[in-house]
């Protein structure tokens, strides 16, 4: 059949949509996406509009540099992300991070102070983009769930202490976070009853709300009812604090003011804010693709996030980052595509021009409300009490980057956070040992021994596997745990198998050991053969290496059994003597 010019025109129009990913969903929208959409972005924008008040308050800048941070979030990741339902904007999460850094180099609400934070989202969003070009998504790996739960679970104790002056109306001390807690235990006599009231109402109806369905605004409902209360009961005259000075003013382009220097010392902060983005962001895509079935685009998406950070910081805001409530909330609401996500951006940008003599009555309390939930609802209480039972180390590690967080200033702490995980990774693998295996009865399988099952061994033969990749962490461990196993052999040794099937990599150091073993092996008159060296990786080490060309490749098997029955020159009794010998071993499997 041919086709009409306007089904022609219709598929090419198609063809050069999806060269653009942004776009590509667009090829195929409907009625009733745009439906999802347009309920998913009132709904997101609903919720996003007393949050980011919240987060802009909580890193000591005015209100619509917190629309702003989201605008440039949504706007950018919509041209260059990936993933269609993301929300990018400003985020309690990193918000405390870089607000203590730059509180090192300038005093907060200073003109000095707001460059900063914009060259460091620049800064940010460089370093995001080019992870997201030379394909760096494996970061997002460094820190293991412990530590993340341990980082956010001091991340919130740090967001709630911030916030107890402005809910109690008392003075914000300086310092550490241990002498701002000493500090408002000591002032409590001075609360303002009027302003805990509201700040607690706030915290409570958002809590209700959420708890109820989460497409529930909470956080804007409560802000609106504590304003009115403002209003209708002239708080203000009773010692609560309002905003005040909210610009009626949308965003414009601008490079930010700053020295050299200041890039110099922003360089440490700016890294570590990227490591901790880049976590959040590949936790948010893949716990939300676009489609079901879809792999997640974590290396795209770090792109879109540091596009994001660069025109926020071109905006005059700060850094930015993809939110897994925000995320789930358009996910769950019916939101398909980036439209979403744009159309909440133009809804914020609306009130921060056009609303702003309206929020300028919204009581600061009420916004320490909504921060307290946030700091709540990222404390993972259930997660760290499930690891709590399970694993006493890796709860170690919850609690001692919760301690690093709160004690010491934060980037310090999200740096021993980081030290800390991959100590833990390099710690498990410099636990692995050699396990010298046992047959399972009746069978072909060789296995390692267990307390309910009791295994066969051969005579003459020790087969050993060793459960890790062969590297310089683990390689003398390896080493010494072979030599105690064929020296208290009892009885005569001819032949050591090694199943190799868990071993993925080897490297350098671990090839001049394993080396070394067979040699040992070889003086000592004992056959040494490798079985089950499955990983693809690990066999061009072993050519490469020159491992293979030390053992031969006769000494290469498929399975534990072709190894014993080819080399053993002490033939296996009952049912394994009646199996006949391969004419030829086979070599590693490509």
């Amino acid at each position: 059949m041919s086709s009409t010019p306007s089904a022609a025109l219709s598929r090419k129009t198609r063809s050069i949509l999806r060269l653009w990913p942004p776009l590509a969903s667009l090829s195929a929208y409907s009625g009733r996406s745009l439906r999802g959409d347009v309920a998913a972005g009132l709904t997101l924008a609903a919720i996003a509009i007393p949050e980011q008040m919240a987060t802009a308050r909580l890193g000591g800048f005015a209100p619509e540099i917190g629309f702003f941070a989201f605008v440039a979030g949504a706007l950018a990741f919509a041209l260059f992300g990936a993933n269609r339902v993301l929300s990018v904007g400003a985020d309690s999460t990193i918000t405390p991070i870089f607000a203590g850094g730059l509180l090192t180099l300038a005093a907060a609400g200073t003109p000095h102070y707001a460059g900063l934070a914009a060259a460091l989202a620049i800064f940010v969003g460089i370093i995001l983009i080019g992870g997201g070009v030379f394909r760096l998504g494996w970061i997002a790996d460094l820190l293991s769930v412990p530590v993340t739960t341990g980082f956010l679970a001091g991340i919130s104790i740090h967001i709630i202490v911030s916030q107890l002056p402005g809910l109690l109306e008392i003075s914000s001390p300086d310092g550490s976070l241990p002498h701002k807690i000493l500090f408002i235990a000591t002032g409590l006599e001075r609360t303002n009853l009027y302003a805990a009231g509201l700040g607690l109402a706030v915290f409570g109806l958002t809590l209700v709300c959420e708890r109820i369905s989460t497409r529930l605004p909470g956080a804007l409902i409560g802000l609106l009812m504590a304003t009115a209360a403002v209003f209708l009961f002239g708080l203000e005259s009773r010692g609560v604090s309002v905003l005040t000075v909210v610009q009626g003013t949308g965003p414009h382009l601008s490079l930010p003011t700053v020295t050299v220097d200041d890039l110099l010392h922003a360089v440490p902060l700016a890294l570590i804010v990227s490591v901790v983005v880049m976590l959040q962001t590949a936790a948010t895509t893949r716990s939300f693709t676009s489609d079901s079935g879809e792999s997640p685009t974590v290396n795209h998406d770090f792109v879109g996030v540091g596009a994001g950070c660069v025109l926020a910081g071109l905006f005059g805001a700060f850094p930015v980052n993809a939110s897994p409530p925000r995320t789930a909330i358009v996910s769950e609401t019916g939101g398909g595509t980036q439209l979403a996500g744009l159309l909440a951006a133009a809804l914020v940008l609306g009130l921060a021009v056009f609303g702003a003599k309206a929020l300028a009555h919204v009581p600061q309390a009420a916004l320490a409300g909504v921060l307290l939930f946030i700091g709540l609802k990222i404390f993972r209480l259930p997660l760290i009490i499930e690891v709590y039972r399970h694993s006493w180390e890796e709860f170690a590690l919850i609690v001692i980057t919760m301690i690093a967080i709160i004690a010491l200033p934060i980037e310090a702490g999200v740096g021993i956070g980081i030290v800390v995980s991959l100590m833990h990774g390099m710690w498990t693998t410099t636990r692995a040992h050699p396990i010298a295996f046992e047959k399972v009865p009746g069978t072909s399988i060789w296995w390692a021994p267990g307390p309910k099952r009791k295994g066969e061994t051969l005579a003459a033969v020790e087969v050993v596997a060793f459960q890790a990749p062969l590297s310089f962490l683990n390689a003398y461990v390896f080493q010494q745990g072979m030599l105690d196993l064929i020296e208290h052999r009892q009885g005569a040794l001819d032949l050591v198998v090694l199943e190799a099937s868990s071993i993925i990599a080897i490297d350098f150091t671990a090839s001049r050991i394993l080396m070394e073993l067979i040699r040992h092996c070889r003086a000592a008159g004992i056959t040494f053969a490798v079985a089950r060296l499955e990983s693809v990786r690990a066999q061009k080490a072993f050519r490469s290496f020159g491992i293979t060309d030390l053992l031969g490749e006769q000494c290469f098997f498929h399975s534990v059994d072709e190894a014993i029955r080819a080399l053993s020159p002490r033939p296996p009794s009952g049912d394994e003597a009646k199996q006949p010998p391969d004419k030829a071993p086979p070599t590693p499997a490509a």
